[in-house]
Protein backbone atom coordinates (compact mmCIF):
# COMPACT_ATOMS: atom_id res chain seq x y z
CA UNK A 1 0.00 0.00 0.00
CA UNK A 2 1.37 3.24 -0.93
CA UNK A 3 2.19 5.82 1.26
CA UNK A 4 2.12 9.38 1.40
CA UNK A 5 5.90 11.83 1.08
CA UNK A 6 5.48 12.35 4.56
CA UNK A 7 4.96 8.30 5.27
CA UNK A 8 1.63 8.78 6.42
CA UNK A 9 -1.78 7.95 4.38
CA UNK A 10 -5.04 9.59 5.66
CA UNK A 11 -8.47 8.19 6.28
CA UNK A 12 -7.31 4.88 5.60
CA UNK A 13 -10.13 1.71 5.73
CA UNK A 14 -8.91 -1.67 5.92
CA UNK A 15 -10.27 -3.71 2.68
CA UNK A 16 -9.25 -7.04 0.90
CA UNK A 17 -8.07 -4.76 -2.28
CA UNK A 18 -4.24 -5.31 -1.11
CA UNK A 19 -5.11 -9.23 -1.02
CA UNK A 20 -6.80 -10.42 -4.45
CA UNK A 21 -8.89 -13.35 -4.87
CA UNK A 22 -5.40 -15.27 -6.17
CA UNK A 23 -3.72 -14.01 -2.98
CA UNK A 24 -7.04 -15.12 -1.01
CA UNK A 25 -6.89 -18.86 -2.44
CA UNK A 26 -3.09 -19.19 -2.01
CA UNK A 27 -3.66 -18.81 1.57
CA UNK A 28 -2.80 -21.83 4.08
CA UNK A 29 -5.05 -23.09 6.94
CA UNK A 30 -3.51 -25.46 9.62
CA UNK A 31 -5.21 -28.47 10.70
CA UNK A 32 -6.06 -28.69 14.54
CA UNK A 33 -3.84 -31.81 14.87
CA UNK A 34 -1.14 -31.76 12.66
CA UNK A 35 2.42 -29.62 11.96
CA UNK A 36 2.05 -26.28 11.01
CA UNK A 37 3.59 -25.75 7.52
CA UNK A 38 6.60 -23.05 7.50
CA UNK A 39 8.44 -21.24 5.32
CA UNK A 40 11.56 -19.77 4.93
CA UNK A 41 12.12 -15.99 5.05
CA UNK A 42 13.66 -16.40 1.44
CA UNK A 43 11.01 -18.28 -0.15
CA UNK A 44 8.44 -15.26 1.33
CA UNK A 45 11.27 -12.68 0.48
CA UNK A 46 11.88 -11.52 3.87
CA UNK A 47 16.04 -10.72 5.15
CA UNK A 48 16.34 -13.55 7.30
CA UNK A 49 19.05 -11.68 9.83
CA UNK A 50 16.49 -8.94 10.13
CA UNK A 51 13.61 -10.87 10.78
CA UNK A 52 15.67 -12.61 13.11
CA UNK A 53 16.67 -9.03 15.01
CA UNK A 54 13.20 -8.13 14.70
CA UNK A 55 12.25 -11.02 16.96
CA UNK A 56 15.37 -10.68 19.32
CA UNK A 57 14.21 -7.07 19.84
CA UNK A 58 10.88 -8.68 21.09
CA UNK A 59 12.55 -11.11 23.29
CA UNK A 60 14.97 -8.34 24.61
CA UNK A 61 11.58 -6.41 25.75
CA UNK A 62 9.33 -9.46 27.67
CA UNK A 63 8.13 -10.87 25.30
CA UNK A 64 6.98 -14.28 26.49
CA UNK A 65 6.04 -15.65 22.34
CA UNK A 66 5.92 -14.46 19.42
CA UNK A 67 4.32 -15.71 16.12
CA UNK A 68 4.92 -14.31 12.01
CA UNK A 69 2.69 -15.53 9.75
CA UNK A 70 3.08 -15.10 5.89
CA UNK A 71 -0.09 -16.31 4.10
CA UNK A 72 -0.80 -18.82 6.68
CA UNK A 73 2.35 -20.41 7.31
CA UNK A 74 4.97 -20.28 9.62
CA UNK A 75 7.23 -17.67 8.83
CA UNK A 76 9.07 -17.30 12.49
CA UNK A 77 8.46 -17.88 16.04
CA UNK A 78 10.20 -17.23 19.37
CA UNK A 79 8.84 -18.33 23.15
CA UNK A 80 10.50 -18.30 26.28
CA UNK A 81 9.49 -18.10 29.99
CA UNK A 82 8.89 -15.30 31.82
CA UNK A 83 8.78 -15.61 35.83
CA UNK A 84 10.51 -13.67 38.85
CA UNK A 85 13.79 -14.43 38.00
CA UNK A 86 14.14 -12.64 34.88
CA UNK A 87 11.73 -9.96 35.66
CA UNK A 88 8.50 -10.38 35.15
CA UNK A 89 5.83 -8.70 36.94
CA UNK A 90 3.37 -10.02 38.99
CA UNK A 91 0.38 -8.78 36.76
CA UNK A 92 2.27 -10.69 34.15
CA UNK A 93 2.45 -13.88 36.69
CA UNK A 94 -1.16 -13.31 37.54
CA UNK A 95 -2.35 -13.64 33.64
CA UNK A 96 -0.95 -16.93 33.28
CA UNK A 97 -3.03 -19.83 32.44
CA UNK A 98 -0.70 -22.65 31.81
CA UNK A 99 1.06 -24.55 28.47
CA UNK A 100 -0.12 -25.97 25.14
CA UNK A 101 0.89 -29.47 24.34
CA UNK A 102 4.17 -28.26 23.11
CA UNK A 103 5.03 -26.28 26.36
CA UNK A 104 4.13 -22.55 25.18
CA UNK A 105 2.71 -20.24 27.05
CA UNK A 106 -0.96 -19.86 27.63
CA UNK A 107 -1.50 -15.93 28.94
CA UNK A 108 -4.80 -14.08 29.33
CA UNK A 109 -4.52 -11.55 26.46
CA UNK A 110 -6.12 -8.84 28.07
CA UNK A 111 -8.28 -6.20 25.71
CA UNK A 112 -7.30 -8.27 22.34
CA UNK A 113 -10.66 -10.89 23.92
CA UNK A 114 -12.09 -7.07 22.76
CA UNK A 115 -11.79 -7.53 18.90
CA UNK A 116 -12.70 -11.69 19.75
CA UNK A 117 -15.86 -10.71 20.89
CA UNK A 118 -16.51 -7.71 17.82
CA UNK A 119 -16.24 -10.74 15.56
CA UNK A 120 -18.81 -12.69 18.01
CA UNK A 121 -21.26 -9.87 17.27
CA UNK A 122 -21.12 -10.15 14.02
CA UNK A 123 -21.86 -13.50 13.79
CA UNK A 124 -24.56 -13.43 16.47
CA UNK A 125 -25.96 -10.47 13.80
CA UNK A 126 -26.03 -12.66 10.79
CA UNK A 127 -27.47 -15.60 12.82
CA UNK A 128 -30.78 -13.02 13.55
CA UNK A 129 -29.65 -13.27 17.67
CA UNK A 130 -29.36 -9.52 17.82
CA UNK A 131 -28.77 -6.68 15.60
CA UNK A 132 -26.45 -3.34 16.69
CA UNK A 133 -28.32 -1.00 15.86
CA UNK A 134 -30.93 -1.98 18.85
CA UNK A 135 -30.73 -0.75 22.08
CA UNK A 136 -28.25 -2.36 24.84
CA UNK A 137 -31.66 -3.10 27.05
CA UNK A 138 -33.39 -4.84 24.64
CA UNK A 139 -31.30 -7.52 25.56
CA UNK A 140 -30.10 -7.05 29.26
CA UNK A 141 -33.20 -5.81 30.49
CA UNK A 142 -33.56 -1.97 32.19
CA UNK A 143 -31.24 -1.17 34.67
CA UNK A 144 -28.04 -2.77 33.13
CA UNK A 145 -25.84 0.35 33.92
CA UNK A 146 -26.62 3.64 36.07
CA UNK A 147 -27.90 5.58 33.29
CA UNK A 148 -32.07 6.08 33.52
CA UNK A 149 -34.25 4.19 31.65
CA UNK A 150 -34.15 7.24 29.14
CA UNK A 151 -31.20 7.33 28.93
CA UNK A 152 -30.23 3.40 28.35
CA UNK A 153 -33.11 3.49 25.69
CA UNK A 154 -30.62 5.74 23.62
CA UNK A 155 -27.17 3.11 24.02
CA UNK A 156 -26.93 0.64 21.27
CA UNK A 157 -24.75 -2.05 20.29
CA UNK A 158 -23.05 -0.39 18.11
CA UNK A 159 -22.42 2.02 20.33
CA UNK A 160 -20.49 -0.26 23.04
CA UNK A 161 -18.49 -1.52 19.61
CA UNK A 162 -17.44 1.86 18.68
CA UNK A 163 -16.71 3.09 22.80
CA UNK A 164 -19.05 5.84 22.62
CA UNK A 165 -21.63 4.84 24.41
CA UNK A 166 -21.58 7.96 26.51
CA UNK A 167 -21.19 6.41 29.81
CA UNK A 168 -18.11 6.14 32.21
CA UNK A 169 -16.10 3.11 33.69
CA UNK A 170 -18.65 3.44 36.36
CA UNK A 171 -21.56 3.33 33.58
CA UNK A 172 -22.70 6.76 34.84
CA UNK A 173 -24.31 8.52 31.97
CA UNK A 174 -22.05 11.31 31.19
CA UNK A 175 -22.96 12.52 27.31
CA UNK A 176 -25.43 11.44 24.98
CA UNK A 177 -24.09 8.12 23.22
CA UNK A 178 -22.84 8.25 19.99
CA UNK A 179 -20.75 12.03 20.51
CA UNK A 180 -18.04 11.08 23.01
CA UNK A 181 -15.15 8.56 22.57
CA UNK A 182 -14.04 6.84 25.52
CA UNK A 183 -12.10 3.97 26.33
CA UNK A 184 -14.09 2.28 28.27
CA UNK A 185 -13.38 -2.13 28.96
CA UNK A 186 -16.62 -2.04 31.45
CA UNK A 187 -19.07 -1.12 29.10
CA UNK A 188 -17.44 -2.78 26.39
CA UNK A 189 -17.91 -6.15 28.14
CA UNK A 190 -21.95 -5.76 27.90
CA UNK A 191 -21.50 -6.36 24.00
CA UNK A 192 -20.58 -9.95 24.79
CA UNK A 193 -23.50 -10.14 27.52
CA UNK A 194 -25.77 -9.23 24.84
CA UNK A 195 -24.58 -11.87 23.06
CA UNK A 196 -25.53 -14.39 25.61
CA UNK A 197 -28.50 -13.04 26.60
CA UNK A 198 -29.22 -13.31 23.12
CA UNK A 199 -28.64 -16.99 22.16
CA UNK A 200 -29.27 -18.24 25.62
CA UNK A 201 -25.61 -19.65 26.48
CA UNK A 202 -22.64 -18.72 27.94
CA UNK A 203 -19.56 -17.07 26.06
CA UNK A 204 -17.95 -20.22 26.23
CA UNK A 205 -20.25 -22.41 25.12
CA UNK A 206 -21.47 -20.09 22.20
CA UNK A 207 -17.61 -18.79 21.31
CA UNK A 208 -15.97 -22.58 21.05
CA UNK A 209 -19.09 -23.82 18.92
CA UNK A 210 -19.19 -20.39 16.34
CA UNK A 211 -15.75 -19.80 16.34
CA UNK A 212 -12.17 -21.95 18.55
CA UNK A 213 -13.56 -25.08 17.61
CA UNK A 214 -14.06 -24.22 13.44
CA UNK A 215 -10.39 -22.56 13.18
CA UNK A 216 -8.66 -25.05 15.57
CA UNK A 217 -8.04 -22.61 18.73
CA UNK A 218 -8.22 -25.56 20.94
CA UNK A 219 -6.11 -24.06 23.39
CA UNK A 220 -8.48 -20.50 24.00
CA UNK A 221 -11.17 -20.28 26.24
CA UNK A 222 -13.16 -17.36 28.70
CA UNK A 223 -12.73 -17.99 32.23
CA UNK A 224 -13.97 -15.98 35.55
CA UNK A 225 -11.13 -13.10 36.32
CA UNK A 226 -10.12 -13.69 40.09
CA UNK A 227 -11.37 -9.82 40.75
CA UNK A 228 -14.71 -10.46 39.34
CA UNK A 229 -16.81 -11.13 42.83
CA UNK A 230 -15.60 -7.77 44.61
CA UNK A 231 -16.63 -5.88 41.52
CA UNK A 232 -19.50 -7.08 39.55
CA UNK A 233 -19.64 -4.46 37.44
CA UNK A 234 -16.12 -5.05 36.15
CA UNK A 235 -15.71 -7.17 32.76
CA UNK A 236 -16.18 -10.28 34.33
CA UNK A 237 -14.41 -12.67 31.52
CA UNK A 238 -10.70 -13.14 30.55
CA UNK A 239 -9.70 -14.76 27.27
CA UNK A 240 -7.05 -17.01 27.57
CA UNK A 241 -5.49 -18.09 24.68
CA UNK A 242 -1.60 -18.86 22.89
CA UNK A 243 0.00 -17.03 20.48
CA UNK A 244 -0.57 -19.56 18.08
CA UNK A 245 -3.84 -19.78 18.76
CA UNK A 246 -4.20 -15.83 17.67
CA UNK A 247 -2.65 -16.11 14.92
CA UNK A 248 -5.06 -18.65 13.50
CA UNK A 249 -7.52 -15.57 14.45
CA UNK A 250 -5.61 -13.04 12.81
CA UNK A 251 -5.71 -15.59 9.80
CA UNK A 252 -9.41 -15.57 9.74
CA UNK A 253 -9.02 -12.01 9.37
CA UNK A 254 -6.94 -12.13 7.14
CA UNK A 255 -8.72 -14.37 4.88
CA UNK A 256 -11.87 -11.83 5.16
CA UNK A 257 -13.74 -14.58 7.52
CA UNK A 258 -13.55 -18.02 5.42
CA UNK A 259 -11.47 -20.63 6.44
CA UNK A 260 -10.09 -23.57 4.34
CA UNK A 261 -12.87 -23.10 2.06
CA UNK A 262 -15.29 -23.09 5.11
CA UNK A 263 -17.36 -19.74 5.90
CA UNK A 264 -17.13 -19.03 9.67
CA UNK A 265 -17.83 -15.31 9.30
CA UNK A 266 -20.68 -14.62 6.60
CA UNK A 267 -21.05 -11.07 7.02
CA UNK A 268 -18.80 -9.85 4.87
CA UNK A 269 -20.17 -6.25 4.99
CA UNK A 270 -20.25 -6.05 8.84
CA UNK A 271 -16.13 -7.49 8.65
CA UNK A 272 -15.57 -4.43 6.44
CA UNK A 273 -17.48 -2.19 8.88
CA UNK A 274 -15.70 -3.63 12.06
CA UNK A 275 -11.91 -2.60 10.66
CA UNK A 276 -13.08 0.80 9.17
CA UNK A 277 -13.34 4.15 11.36
CA UNK A 278 -16.55 3.53 13.77
CA UNK A 279 -17.12 7.18 14.19
CA UNK A 280 -14.86 10.43 13.42
CA UNK A 281 -13.95 11.25 17.07
CA UNK A 282 -11.45 8.65 16.87
CA UNK A 283 -11.08 7.41 13.33
CA UNK A 284 -8.21 5.00 14.79
CA UNK A 285 -10.91 2.98 16.25
CA UNK A 286 -13.32 0.37 14.20
CA UNK A 287 -15.70 -2.03 16.21
CA UNK A 288 -13.21 -2.49 19.25
CA UNK A 289 -10.50 -2.86 16.82
CA UNK A 290 -7.28 -0.29 16.11
CA UNK A 291 -7.13 0.88 12.74
CA UNK A 292 -2.98 2.41 11.54
CA UNK A 293 -3.08 5.20 8.79
CA UNK A 294 -5.53 7.38 9.75
CA UNK A 295 -5.12 10.96 10.41
CA UNK A 296 -5.07 11.22 13.97
CA UNK A 297 -5.50 8.90 17.07
CA UNK A 298 -7.21 9.52 20.66
CA UNK A 299 -4.88 8.90 23.68
CA UNK A 300 -7.24 8.97 26.28
CA UNK A 301 -8.35 12.67 25.59
CA UNK A 302 -5.00 13.45 23.68
CA UNK A 303 -5.45 14.01 19.73
CA UNK A 304 -2.27 12.58 18.43
CA UNK A 305 -1.89 13.48 14.77
CA UNK A 306 -0.75 10.32 12.33
CA UNK A 307 -0.99 7.00 11.95
CA UNK A 308 -0.58 4.87 15.28
CA UNK A 309 2.42 3.45 14.28
CA UNK A 310 4.00 5.47 11.50
CA UNK A 311 6.44 2.51 10.58
CA UNK A 312 4.09 -0.16 9.34
CA UNK A 313 2.17 -0.56 6.99
CA UNK A 314 -0.86 1.70 5.98
CA UNK A 315 -3.46 -1.06 6.02
CA UNK A 316 -2.30 -2.47 9.39
CA UNK A 317 -5.31 -3.38 12.23
CA UNK A 318 -4.53 -4.49 15.29
CA UNK A 319 -6.06 -5.90 18.31
CA UNK A 320 -4.26 -4.60 21.34
CA UNK A 321 -4.10 -5.93 25.22
CA UNK A 322 -2.76 -4.84 28.18
CA UNK A 323 1.35 -5.69 28.69
CA UNK A 324 1.75 -5.62 25.00
CA UNK A 325 -0.55 -8.35 23.90
CA UNK A 326 -1.06 -7.59 20.17
CA UNK A 327 -2.68 -10.03 16.78
CA UNK A 328 -1.76 -7.57 14.32
CA UNK A 329 -3.00 -8.20 10.74
CA UNK A 330 -1.47 -7.23 7.99
CA UNK A 331 -3.19 -7.67 4.32
CA UNK A 332 -0.86 -5.64 1.65
CA UNK A 333 2.26 -7.73 3.30
CA UNK A 334 -0.14 -11.48 4.24
CA UNK A 335 1.27 -11.07 7.51
CA UNK A 336 0.03 -12.09 10.86
CA UNK A 337 1.92 -10.89 13.48
CA UNK A 338 1.37 -12.23 17.25
CA UNK A 339 2.91 -11.37 20.70
CA UNK A 340 2.20 -12.29 24.17
CA UNK A 341 4.18 -11.23 27.25
CA UNK A 342 5.29 -8.58 29.69
CA UNK A 343 4.95 -4.89 29.54
CA UNK A 344 7.99 -4.30 27.17
CA UNK A 345 10.87 -2.40 28.16
CA UNK A 346 10.71 -0.12 25.52
CA UNK A 347 8.05 2.74 25.43
CA UNK A 348 8.10 2.80 21.99
CA UNK A 349 8.35 -1.29 21.33
CA UNK A 350 5.50 -1.52 18.75
CA UNK A 351 6.82 1.11 16.45
CA UNK A 352 10.65 0.38 16.41
CA UNK A 353 9.62 -3.54 16.11
CA UNK A 354 7.71 -2.66 12.81
CA UNK A 355 10.51 -0.86 11.98
CA UNK A 356 12.45 -3.72 11.98
CA UNK A 357 10.27 -5.79 10.62
CA UNK A 358 10.01 -3.26 7.39
CA UNK A 359 13.69 -3.95 7.26
CA UNK A 360 13.24 -7.72 6.94
CA UNK A 361 10.32 -7.04 4.32
CA UNK A 362 12.42 -5.32 2.03
CA UNK A 363 11.35 -2.80 -0.89
CA UNK A 364 7.86 -4.22 -1.46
Amino acid sequence: MKRSSTGRALSVAWSLVALSSTALSQLYFPSAGAEWEAVSPSEAGFDATKLGKALDFAGENKSSSVVVLWKGRLLAERHRALNRANGASARYLNGLRGKDAAGRVIEDVASVQKSVTAVLVGMAQERKLLEIDEPVSAYLGVGWSEASPAQEKQITVRHLLAMTSGLNEGLEFVAPPGGRWQYNSTAYSRARDCIAKASGEPAAAFTRKWLTARIGMKDSSWEQRPFAARDPKQNQLGFAASARDLARFGLLILANGDWDGETIVADKAYLKDMLSPSQQVNPAYGYLWWLNGQEFALRGRRRVRGPTLPAAPMDLVAANGALGRKCWVVPSLGLVVTRLGDQPNNRGFDNEFWKLMMEAAGDR
